[in-house]
């Protein structure tokens, strides 16, 4: 992971550790990271984003139980390899992927219209080939 690609947001209601490992689920499944690809120590996240390693170190757990990562002494922390059946979507995380996208569309003085228009014209672009 070359450059932060990670955000959080203090102010957001969802806890700084459920935004890390949305944001990095979100990475991992679209393939922007990919097999193998080595992330962050969990003091080095933490550093970088202000927080307490406990917060970074809860995020890499979860996604570790949902077999996103894999961690092992000496060799780090790395992207694992992508399951062989499309999982469905759990349907907490994208409430909270939708709540995070919704409340940022709405600090930038984003309507209802305009998010929703925005959200169809993503949906459209991920549709071309």
């Amino acid at each position: 992971m070359s450059e932060p690609a990670v955000r959080v947001d203090t102010t957001s209601q969802v806890p700084p550790f459920e935004q890390i490992r949305a944001q990095l689920a979100a990475l991992i499944v679209t393939g922007r990271l990919t097999e193998g690809e080595r992330l962050p120590t969990v003091r080095q996240l933490a550093a970088d984003l202000g927080l307490a390693p406990g917060t970074v170190a809860r995020a890499y757990r979860e996604l570790e139980a949902a077999e996103l990562i894999r961690t092992r002494r000496g060799a780090g922390t790395r992207v694992a390899a992508p399951p062989t059946e499309p999982a469905l979507p759990d349907p907490d995380q994208l409430a909270t992927l939708a709540r995070d996208f919704t409340a940022s569309a709405r600090a930038l003085g984003a309507d209802t219209e305009a998010v929703l228009t925005a959200v169809r014209e993503a949906l459209d672009e991920g549709t071309r080939p």
